[in-house]
């Protein structure tokens, strides 16, 4: 079988148990945030942290409880790592420098992940478990909160309520998240990823010496790491390493679970807008654009340029043979063009054109499908866009799902775009134009400059993947990605709420003829186009200057 055959049946094989998992696992979410019941174990969480899940929030009582839940959980990160030299199990590592333990909390907290550490070398068990873990499963659950309260905007009308954070942030953690990740960490250890607490132990000979490795709860928090669209690796290598992702089957079930919820969070909204239609919409959008830019991504990578190359079969370099070009490209658009950052391949090496569509992935805004909650939110707010550009070309008010887009919805949706797009690029033009961020490039030129700007657009979209030819850790680094994560994350968040508790204090507005059908095709075109354009406008001379500039050299 030659490898692009291999490589499109497990793109086949991934769509179909996709499609088979969408409507239970959406129709299942729609009822865990629809439902009035509160089981005996989130009680004994809502008594413990002193919450009423019945009472219901305006915009800024439930932002208020996103900002204090997430602060509360950086310094409680930041502080178990600067303790760590104390702790038992940590494997004789020594306490976090202050600066590298503020940009792992903040990347863990802002649901990023990005690494400036060898995992396998820097944290012990109790942190990995007890901090690390922990975060994987509560950053995921607030960024799916904060979806469903963007849903019951438009959802409801005339009263501005938007449901209870703790209510929502809770039942997404104990009953969507929890349960899923053990059944994927039992298929996980099956496979041969591991799961222990053993300590440092020396293996065979290597080069002469010794090799050292250490044990850990690798299965379970690869199965939240990837189904909570987190990305941080246990191990430096990531997904590429053999514990975390040891044949064929994991790479491509471990795929499955970084796009499962954030396609499936379509038909939630769907269900609880009351119009399956307009989810359909909304997934047509993004899966169209996932599968255009796997489709470029294989293209890019199986290209034959050269002796080398043909005789590989493709750009091998940096990609795990047991993988191959086609799964490893699968997995290379899932985890840009998500909020994942997991890697089973080294980005840096990948073709030039390769390279700028990971870079154009999280560009997007990681919205085909997205990370869990950011995806959908993110998507519904260009809907909005898509709809505002739809009005001024017919001379129309917009309207979208019976709600009407005046000045006030679009100026939040306006002001959420523009923040990621800001963040990434007055920051990496900061590093370029200082004299010491640029000693940590490994490369010179565009592909040095690549290095920069990719650094900078994972941290402000709160993906963690790195192109890894960057020494990310310096002061510089990590206190500037740390800061463009919490921002990236958390600013958005607040002209999604706002703009959420707008449209729940509308009155619903009837359907006429003149009404643009927001669940057809036509309008799903318009949509794509929307977002490829918005983000062209604001990244094409950045790409130029990086990706582009290489690939057309090489």
């Amino acid at each position: 079988m030659s490898p692009v055959t291999a490589g499109v049946l497990q793109l086949l094989a991934l769509i179909a148990a996709l499609a088979l998992a969408y409507r239970p696992l959406g129709d299942y979410m729609a009822r865990v945030y629809s439902s009035e019941k509160h089981y005996r174990p989130e009680k004994w969480i809502y008594k413990a942290i002193g919450a009423n899940p019945t009472a219901e929030m305006r915009w800024p009582a439930y932002l208020r409880g996103v900002l204090a839940f997430s602060a509360v959980s950086v310094l409680f990160l930041y502080l178990l790592q600067r303790v760590q030299g104390i702790l038992p199990g940590s494997l004789g590592f020594q306490s976090i420098d202050p600066d590298q333990a503020f940009n792992t909390a903040a990347s863990f907290v802002s649901n990023t992940n990005w690494q400036s550490y060898y995992g396998e070398q820097a944290m012990g068990h109790v942190v990995q478990t007890g901090g690390l873990a922990v975060q994987n499963f509560v950053s995921a659950a607030v960024g799916m909160a904060v979806a469903v309260a963007l849903v019951r905007g438009f959802a409801r009308s005339r009263t501005g309520e938007l449901g209870n954070f703790w209510a929502d942030l809770v039942r997404g953690t104990v009953r969507i998240l929890l349960p899923i990740s053990v059944i994927g960490a039992i298929i996980l250890v099956a496979c041969g990823a591991i799961q222990n607490f053993a300590k440092i132990h020396e293996v065979g000979q290597f080069l002469g010496g010794t090799q050292q490795w250490n044990g850990g709860a690798v299965a379970s928090q690869e199965a939240i790491k990837e189904l909570g669209t987190n990305g941080g690796g246990y191990f430096n290598a990531n997904a590429a390493h053999p514990f975390e992702n040891p044949t064929p089957f994991t790479n491509l079930f471990e795929i499955f679970l970084i796009l499962v919820i954030p396609f499936a969070l379509t038909r939630t909204f769907g269900r609880m807008v009351g119009s399956i239609r307009q989810g359909y919409a909304i997934l047509a959008t993004m899966a169209t654009i996932w599968l255009v830019f796997v489709g470029l991504m294989m293209w890019t990578e199986f290209s034959h340029h050269g002796p080398a190359l043909q005789a590989a079969g493709g750009a091998m370099e940096g990609k795990e043979t047991r993988f191959g070009i086609g799964a490893t490209s699968i997995f290379s658009v899932s985890t840009t063009l998500t909020s994942t950052g997991a890697v089973d391949g080294f980005h840096s090496s990948f073709t030039g054109l390769g390279g700028g569509i990971q870079l154009l992935g999280m560009q997007l805004g990681e919205i085909a499908p997205g990370g869990v909650g950011s995806g959908l939110y993110g998507m519904l707010v260009m809907a909005i866009i898509a709809v505002f550009i739809a009005g001024l070309m017919v001379g129309r008010t917009p309207e979208y799902l019976g709600k009407k887009i005046g000045t006030r919805e679009i100026k939040f949706a306006a002001c959420y775009i523009l923040i990621t797009p800001a963040l990434v690029l007055c920051f990496t033009a900061a590093a370029m134009a200082l004299p010491t961020p640029a000693h940590s490039m490994a490369n010179s030129g565009a592909h040095g400059f690549s290095e920069v700007l990719y650094a900078y657009t994972s941290a402000g979209n709160n993906n963690g993947s790195a192109f890894a030819g960057l020494n990310a850790d310096t002061q510089w680094f990590n206190t500037t990605t740390g800061i463009a994560m919490l921002l990236g994350r958390f600013l958005p968040m607040v002209f999604v709420l706002a703009l959420a508790g707008s449209l729940a204090e509308q009155k619903p507005v009837p359907e006429t003829a003149g009404t643009l059908r927001t669940d057809k095709p036509l309008y799903t075109g318009l949509l794509v186009g929307t977002i490829v354009i918005i983000t062209g406008l604001t990244y094409f001379p950045a790409l130029a200057l990086g990706p582009l500039a290489e690939g057309l050299a090489s």
